[in-house]
């Protein structure tokens, strides 16, 4: 079954976060996973207006999702991402 990270990103300094984007998504296919939503318009349609950045990445599996979060190589990306955003990531198994 597929399994979902959802992230609600809150950036600071884009300059820093773009280095974090450029190392990102080869970690995320190296596991297996694909971008479904990365930015990009977003409208709230209910409750309080949502102003963070939204990423949704696919992985076949929930075992894969945290296989990717806890690499070595997605930890390394993290750490360009330390002090340009803030950042809430969620992982979910799909339907």
């Amino acid at each position: 079954m597929s399994a979902y990270v959802i992230a609600k990103v809150t950036v600071s300094d884009m300059e820093q976060y773009k280095e974090y984007m450029k190392a990102s998504p080869g970690v995320v296919e190296k596991y297996g996973g694909k971008f479904i939503v990365r930015g990009g318009e977003k409208i709230t349609l209910e409750g309080p207006e949502v102003t963070e950045r939204m990423v949704v990445v696919e992985f076949p599996t929930m075992e894969k999702a945290k296989e990717f979060y806890h690499s070595p190589e997605y930890t390394a990306a993290r750490k360009l991402r330390e002090g340009a955003a803030i950042g809430s990531f969620v992982a979910l198994d799909g339907i």
